[in-house]
């Protein structure tokens, strides 16, 4: 045993993994609401979870959860338990995540499908080839699950769509206004002047990109028409003549499109703000700067613009 470390030390340690693992599983109950589905995002067995959520019953000495057939719901103490200890959970993974994906020199960054899936790929590899030292982790998600994400310590950075004023616990700048553009249904000639009344296939609302779009939609009588989950969805609807699609400008290339087939309103002021964005103390960070540096010198260069 090393030097100045007793058994206790290592009995001691030991149980204050366990309560954390323990209330990492109450707080993912929470989430799903089932027993199977907690046990799967955690890999670990029900019976594990079952076991977990009981310790904390008897530590605390209050009934945390009930069940209703396979849904189980948490009691008000459960629910005040989960309020209290979910800031403190994110905390410590987000100090366990900068201690040793740092360390060994590892970047963990979530994405916007729809930036991974046009420009963003391109930028990534520029950056990567500016830091040939890291290795990095990416994942494609929407949005507002990378925020999540962000917060909750599973990533270090995140390169999304959206308004971030409400934010109070994440830092973020902005890496490029990304021009909207319509894509005619069908690609069939479209009279239309910016500024007319146009219905319009877009994202949903739940979008980060929403948000940030709807006023400048209404000052130039955009009307969302249908909503999906997914720009490039949205753009293969237009291309199906199932009505004009608002979609980024990366998503139009992406996919091919000709420019002079598209409305371009970024000049109008329509535009999706892509940020960088990640928790304040991991802004602070030398590797993180470097690599939003790199990001940030390529946006600035015209990388981003450029079609694949």
């Amino acid at each position: 045993m090393p030097i100045g470390r007793s058994k206790s030390d290592d009995q001691t340690r030991g149980k204050h993994c366990d309560v954390i693992k323990n209330l990492e599983t109450l707080v993912q109950l929470a989430q799903t609401g089932t027993m199977k589905e907690t046990a799967t995002r955690m890999n670990i067995s029900q019976g594990a979870v079952s076991k977990r959520i009981a310790a904390i019953e008897n530590y605390y000495g209050k009934k945390i959860i009930e069940r209703h057939g396979r849904r189980v719901e948490l009691t008000q103490h459960g629910r005040k338990l989960v309020d209290r200890t979910m800031p403190l959970l994110q905390e410590v993974r987000s100090v366990f995540l900068e201690d040793t994906a740092l360390q060994s020199g590892r970047i963990i960054v979530g994405v916007s499908e729809s930036i991974l899936g046009s420009w963003g790929s391109r930028l990534f590899a520029a950056v990567r080839d500016d830091l040939p030292e890291v290795n990095f982790e990416f994942h494609a998600q929407r949005s507002p699950v990378v925020l999540d994400r962000l917060r909750s310590g599973e990533l270090m950075v995140g390169l999304c769509t959206g308004s971030t004023d409400a934010e109070t616990d994440l830092q973020s700048d902005i890496v490029y206004l990304e021009p909207m553009v319509v894509v005619p249904s069908g690609l069939k000639p479209l009279n239309y002047v910016v500024g007319d009344p146009l219905d319009v296939l877009t994202i949903e609302s739940r979008s980060g990109a929403w948000a940030a779009m709807e006023d400048d939609m209404r000052r130039l009588q955009l009307t969302r028409q249908t909503s999906l989950e997914s720009f490039f969805s949205v753009a293969q609807m237009a291309l199906a003549d199932f009505g004009h699609g608002l979609v980024p400008l990366g998503v139009a290339n992406a996919l091919s499109i000709d420019m002079a087939e598209v409305i371009e309103l970024g000049s109008n002021g329509l535009n999706r703000p892509v940020r960088f964005v990640a928790r304040k103390s991991m802004y602070a960070r030398s590797l993180i700067q470097l690599f939003y540096d790199s990001v940030m010198k390529h946006a600035s260069a015209g990388l981003i613009q450029r079609p694949a």
